[in-house]
């Protein structure tokens, strides 16, 4: 019997219609270019996605690489593998998962199940080792690196306390991890990425550097620095976001691209002058948790089923609500993702792009570009899209190249910053959009907020009091849970966050109400006529379904009316 050939990788995704032959022959003649692998350079591509290629590569070869020259060392990783069994074996700790007690494992034989077993001997019991495969010289460059200096926060402080800084090689790459200040921003922005930040908050005072975290939508205080560091970690902040390290009076914005925790992670880079020196706030774009599917948002059937409604509509503008850090990004992106095919054209204007995505041409708007939303939106009306992303509705010139779009057989998407879903006609009256216009053009409003969840491990149920009852609006008693505290949530007893949302779609009694220039208590009897469910009632069903309080509820939602 004669032995069954392996099919190739690039066989394997034809076959399974992932890439067309036409793909992997622009592949192979990128391949012979670069040197990668065929994978990697598919990916690179955009052809197919880094998910599908994992999935792949673990069932055809069983393994997956990395690169390890842009990785930020995780310190929790270094501090399981001793310096000397790393280098006995050649292996790169790259990241470790606590929860789950996942070690990641860089190495360049990763079936080697002999050196595999001897590194688990020397590990704590029940940590589950992830082998990624690495090259040999990125591997010898990485121990001398990451084992040969200090890669604690504390442990790189107390390092700076003791010695000089030499302010001119925080820029230079040849002496990147023998500056201690470089390490200290790395470990900084490793802690950040950890903890699931989503923005880290440099903040000088007189005589101190305040560190900030926002997770899960609330500022944390991490820890204070003296003051004498700022000044070397403005500039190798600078550095890394490719930003003009000489200029300390006026706005910059920049962006670092980095794998952390073994994870592409993407930090935008806002600088702004303040009195007692340059304020640097850093948001955290982690590529890997920015394209949510639909279905995981857990919603309510019937609002799921009533956001899938509206997306199968051809034409017309969606809009979706809400205050800044509420998650609009996220939920236009979701929805772009579930519209994405190969049969539409998907083009985007933002500011700028947050997460890349296949298939989607997308552009960034700003002063580089010399373009703003209104001249964009007419460009890419000469591009032959079906579906339009305008990344936020801000004045009458943008309103109306939206609106212009969706009255000529383009599906527009597009976020307004208001209350309400309810809230977005009187913005855009205000704004200078006529109800007019709005009515017929309009197909459905998404307004958001997000609340912190209730951490599973040490919630604790209790009968909710009268004045609950009817915030809740139950006649019986009701069990709802209280956030406690456990090692697993930090002690804060919420981890996580929840979408609590509301989708107004605008059906003909809803533009006509619109068209004869409508109140808006008028306009929300109508609504609520037609079935319309308000986010204090999407939070209530969380409450009662136990995934989080009434107080982090009534933080981002006004419960006040339902006392009366």
């Amino acid at each position: 019997m004669s032995p069954v050939k392996k099919m190739r990788l690039g066989d394997q995704l034809i076959e399974r219609g992932l890439v067309s032959q036409d793909q992997i022959v622009i592949a192979l003649t990128e391949q012979k270019k670069s040197g990668k692998l065929i994978g990697s350079v598919l990916v690179d591509l955009g052809f197919v996605s880094e998910a599908v290629m994992r999935d792949m590569l673990g069932e055809v070869l069983g393994q997956d690489s990395i690169e390890l020259a842009t990785l930020v060392p995780d310190p929790d990783a270094l501090e399981l593998v001793t310096k000397q069994l790393a280098t006995r074996h050649k292996v790169v700790p790259v990241s470790y998962d606590s929860k789950e007690k996942r070690l990641q494992l860089a190495m360049t034989d990763i079936f080697d199940v002999l050196m595999l077993d001897r590194i688990r001997a020397n590990l704590p019991a029940g940590i589950d080792i992830v082998p990624v495969l690495a090259a040999e010289g990125e591997i010898n460059k990485a121990l001398d690196q990451f084992y040969g200096f200090e890669m604690s926060v504390d442990g790189i402080l107390r390092e700076i306390e003791t010695g000089e800084l030499d302010y001119q090689s925080i820029g230079e790459a040849d002496a990147e991890y023998s500056q201690p200040m470089v390490r200290l921003v790395d470990a900084m922005l490793a802690d950040a990425v950890k903890r699931d930040a989503s923005d880290i908050h440099f903040e000088p005072e007189s005589s101190f550097l305040r560190l900030r975290y926002r997770i899960d939508g609330v500022m944390e205080q991490i820890r204070s620095l003296h003051k004498d560091y700022w000044a070397a970690m403005v500039v190798r902040l600078k550095v890394m976001a490719n930003l003009n390290i000489a200029e300390t009076r006026a706005p910059q914005d920049g962006r670092i691209s980095l794998k952390v925790a073994g994870r592409d992670i993407d930090f935008r880079v806002s600088i702004q002058p303040s009195n007692h020196g340059e304020n640097i706030v850093l948001r955290i774009l982690d590529k890997a948790k920015g394209i949510v599917p639909l279905e995981d948002f857990r919603l309510h059937p019937e609002t799921l089923a009533q956001l899938k409604i509206l997306l199968s509509r051809p034409e017309g503008i969606i809009l979706v609500t809400g205050p800044t850090g509420s998650g609009k990004t996220t939920t236009l992106y979701s929805m772009l993702n579930y519209r994405n095919s190969i049969e539409v054209n998907i083009m985007t204007l933002e500011d700028p792009v947050e997460y890349p995505m296949d298939l989607i041409r997308q552009t960034s708007i700003g002063e580089a570009t010399k373009m703003d939303f209104a001249t964009g939106i007419r460009s890419l009306m000469r591009q032959d899209p079906d579906i339009i992303l305008v990344g936020e509705v801000r004045d009458n010139d943008t309103a109306e190249m939206a609106f212009r779009a969706a009255m000529t057989g383009h599906q527009v998407f597009t976020t307004l910053h208001t209350n309400s879903a309810l809230g977005a006609i009187p913005r855009l009256t205000d704004i200078g959009v006529k109800p007019e216009i709005m009515a017929g053009n309009i197909v459905g409003i998404i307004g958001q907020r997000l609340v912190r969840t209730l951490c599973d491990a040490c919630k604790q149920a209790r009968p909710a009091e009268e004045y609950e009852q009817i915030i809740l609006n139950v006649d019986e008693p009701v069990a709802i849970f209280d956030a406690v505290g456990c090692e697993k949530c930090g002690g804060k007893g919420l981890k996580g966050r929840s979408l609590v949302i509301e989708v107004l779609t605008l059906d003909e009694e809803l533009n006509e109400i619109i068209a004869n220039h409508a109140t808006q208590g008028q306009f929300y009897q109508q609504a609520i006529k037609a079935g319309f469910k308000t986010m204090a009632e999407d939070g209530i069903r969380l409450i009662l379904e136990g995934r989080t309080t009434l107080e982090e509820l009534s933080r981002v939602v006004d419960l006040t009316s339902r006392l009366k």
